[in-house]
């Protein structure tokens, strides 16, 4: 096959959502762009732009290629393109409880997927992902676009996305530390208690009730957690007085953005408080010494998609 490139658009991600502890996520307006062209001559050549430019890998160890060589090996065709050239254009940030390895994982699966001929569903691409990944809750939406829901079943991962009745606004809080998910993932405990599990099924459950009945009442009481955030919570200085000021400013609900640090507040776009919302996020954060960025998105509908060929 003739040698040919392909541009890809992949949403970040906020996974969790508070009580939705690795099964709940949503896809957001902040996005990262690859372009990638496969070739059958032995070559590699990265180029990183924005975001993580200077220190994400731009050799073999790259998390784009090694999905890009996952696919190509499901499919029987990593003796015919054995090299690639990768240009990533990234906005979000690394290491910060946006998504920025699903991304990468999402955007290299879907280019591969793209340029052998679509030979593999978005379900089956998220089977990759996952297994890349470890876990489900960030892939999916930036596969899949909008709030989905993700568990593993005998079949597989499943996944289901939804468009909630309102129309939501994402404040985001990006401190100027990172912290991986690895490291946040140390602090959470084996065993929980009875007792915090029921509060998270509840509260999960409200959640995904509220969000798509249109509720603000059960929405604003579903978003609290038991089962990681108290445990995150010292990894991240002030987290809870952040939370506490974004309420105040007009916030329905607000939680850790993944593994954190950012922390994210959902805003209903009719109530047009988002200035307020982080304006109080930021001043919270500095009365704790930590300098934050302010992002305020919506939520993605599309999940990844081919930009251009």
């Amino acid at each position: 096959m003739a040698e040919r490139s392909i541009s890809i658009r992949v949403p970040g991600t906020s996974a969790n959502c508070g009580p939705g502890f690795d099964t709940l996520g949503l896809a957001c307006t902040l996005y990262n762009d690859l372009t990638l062209e496969l070739t059958h001559e032995p070559q590699l050549e990265i180029v990183v732009h924005g975001e993580g430019a200077g220190a994400i890998p731009t050799d073999a160890r790259n998390i784009v290629w090694r999905s890009i060589q996952y696919l190509l090996q499901q499919a029987g065709a990593e003796r015919e393109y054995r090299g690639a050239k990768i240009e990533m254009e990234n906005r979000v940030p690394i290491s910060r409880g946006l998504g920025s390895s699903a991304t990468a994982i999402v955007a290299g699966l879907k280019a591969a997927n793209v340029l052998i001929g679509n030979r593999y569903s978005r379900r089956e691409l998220l089977q990759f992902a996952a297994a890349i990944e470890g876990h489900p809750d960030n892939v999916a939406p930036a596969i899949f676009g909008g709030f989905t829901i993700s568990t593993t079943m005998r079949s597989g991962v499943e996944c289901f996305s939804f468009v909630p009745k309102f129309h939501l606004t994402f404040v985001v809080a990006v401190p100027n530390f990172s912290l991986p998910t690895r490291a946040a993932r140390k602090v959470l405990p084996e065993d929980v208690p009875m007792k915090d599990a029921v509060f998270n099924i509840g509260r999960a459950t409200m959640l995904i009730a509220a969000l798509t009945r249109g509720s603000e009442r059960f929405l604003r009481a579903s978003f609290d957690d038991a089962l990681h955030q108290p445990y995150r919570s010292k990894l991240v200085p002030g987290m809870y007085d952040v939370f506490r000021a974004a309420r105040r400013a007009g916030a329905v609900g607000t939680s850790l953005s993944g593994a954190g640090p950012s922390l994210i507040a959902y805003a209903l776009e009719r109530h047009r408080c988002e200035e307020a919302i982080g304006e109080a996020m930021k001043s919270a954060f500095a009365a704790h010494d930590v300098h934050a960025d302010i992002l305020t998105l919506r939520l993605d509908m599309r999940g990844a998609h081919v930009r251009k060929e």
